[in-house]
């Protein structure tokens, strides 16, 4: 009998457990956080409710980590624009990079991060505190970025880090909302070059 529950046990996962969080991070992409059922999500996944609950915890730790694999993926621009050699260019990675991942060729458009949980109930109270946290996150990282650059003399030294990196998430921020309205990529193009005309030099 001992040997027998050692194996169910140690028995491994029907499903790959990789696989299945891509497909519920997709999810929750195109539906939110609210929107997005546990029929839905593990429909998605192929797999049971029991199954989800066992590999993932409950609904809002699923989206937790759904959150963290489209941050290292489709939103990893975020953290690589802040590699870039001058100020100018990190605003363009950025906002570029804002374009191609709200605009994939397959998969839903917008941003996970903007309309995950825009609107949500106070029941989905954290994880609307997620995603406010998220982006912020990114701002205090961006602002951080030109305020070296300030430093550095690649921006002039009247230049406002907090106002430019708060200018550039908003429009990262638009451009999701453009695209989950159906602009393609050259549309959203001209918004980044129209954008970054007055980049301070």
């Amino acid at each position: 009998m001992g040997d027998s529950r050692r194996a169910v046990m140690g028995r491994p996962r029907g499903f790959d457990i990789d696989e299945a969080l891509e497909r519920a991070m997709r999810v929750f992409w195109a539906q939110g956080y609210e929107g997005a059922s546990l029929a839905e999500l593990t429909g998605a996944m192929g797999i049971t409710k029991t199954s989800m609950y066992a590999a993932f915890g409950n609904k809002e730790e699923l989206f937790r980590k759904a959150l963290e694999r489209y941050a290292a993926g489709p939103a990893v621009y975020v953290t690589r624009a802040l590699e870039e050699p001058t100020a100018r260019a990190v605003a363009f990675a950025f906002l570029r990079g804002a374009v191609c991942a709200t605009t994939p060729a397959e998969g839903p458009s917008g941003c996970l991060a903007v309309q995950g949980a825009l609107a949500s109930s106070e029941e989905s109270r954290a994880v609307h505190d997620l995603l406010v946290d998220w982006r912020n996150d990114a701002g205090v990282h961006l602002e951080a970025r030109f305020r070296r650059a300030v430093d550095e003399g690649d921006l002039p030294s009247d230049a406002d880090p907090r106002r430019l990196a708060r200018f550039i998430m908003t429009m990262g921020f638009g451009i999701a909302v453009q695209a989950a309205n159906g602009l393609g990529p050259a549309e959203l193009d001209e918004i980044v070059d129209t954008a970054l005309l007055d980049w301070p030099v």
